[in-house]
C-alpha cells in the first residue's frame, strides 16, 4: 500500500504545471504564447530568462524529489527510485490537471536521471551545452541530450532495470519532440536568441 500511495503522489507532484503556474502569476497564459508549451524553454522565452530558469528548477525537482527522496520517506530498496521518477516524468508530460496535455519532460527527465544516474546526466548535460552552443537550437540540443543519456547508461555502472528505464525514458523525450522533429527538418525551428513574443 505505501508503494501505491508513493506512487500516485509521484504522478501527482509530477503532474503540477509549474510552468503554467509562474507564467499565471505574471499574467500571461503561456498555452497562448510562443510555442504553447508549459515547459521551461517558453516561459524563457515568453516571460523573461529568470523565470524560465526558476520553472526548469521547479520541474528538475519534480523528477529528482520522487526518485531521491520518496525511496527515503518509504524505507524502500533496490529500483524504485526508477519508478517515482518515471512516473513524475509521465506526470508532466501527461498531467491530469491539464486534460493530460503538458511538456515535453527534459526538465523532469533531468531533475529524475540527477536522482538515479548522475553520471548520466552529466555526459547528457556536456552533450546539451556543446549542441547549444554550435546550433543554438533548445530542442536538438534536448533530443541529441536525451540520445547521450540513453546510450551511455549502458556503459556506466548501473542496474539493468535502470538502464532499460532510461533507454525508455530517452525514446518518450525524443517522441515528445516529433513536432520539433519536423520543423528541424523543414528549417523552421526557432534558435535561441531571437527576439521574444511579447508578453502581454
Amino acid at each position: 500500500m505505501e508503494i501505491v500511495i508513493l506512487s500516485v503522489a509521484a504522478y501527482l507532484f509530477g503532474a503540477v504545471p509549474f510552468g503554467l503556474l509562474v507564467a499565471k502569476s505574471r499574467g500571461v497564459d503561456i498555452r497562448q504564447h510562443g510555442s504553447g508549451n508549459i515547459g521551461a524553454t517558453n516561459v524563457f522565452r515568453v516571460v523573461g530568462k529568470g523565470w524560465g530558469i526558476f520553472t526548469f528548477v521547479l520541474d528538475a525537482l519534480k523528477g529528482f524529489i520522487p526518485a531521491f527522496v520518496f525511496p527515503l520517506i518509504g524505507k524502500l530498496e533496490g529500483d524504485y527510485s526508477v519508478l517515482f521518477g518515471l512516473l513524475a516524468i509521465v506526470g508532466h508530460s501527461f498531467p491530469v490537471y491539464l486534460k493530460f496535455k503538458g511538456g515535453k519532460g527534459v526538465a523532469t527527465s533531468a531533475g529524475m536521471l540527477l536522482g538515479v544516474a548522475p553520471a548520466a546526466v552529466g555526459i547528457g548535460f556536456l552533450c546539451w551545452i556543446i549542441s547549444m552552443f554550435a546550433s543554438r537550437i533548445v530542442s536538438l540540443s534536448s533530443i541529441l541530450a536525451a540520445l547521450a543519456v540513453g546510450i551511455s547508461v549502458w556503459f556506466l555502472d548501473e542496474t539493468l532495470v535502470v538502464s532499460i528505464a532510461l533507454s525508455m525514458l530517452a525514446l518518450l523525450v525524443i517522441w515528445l519532440h516529433r513536432a520539433n522533429i519536423k520543423r528541424l527538418m523543414n528549417g523552421t525551428e526557432n534558435r535561441f536568441g531571437k527576439k521574444k513574443e511579447p508578453a502581454a
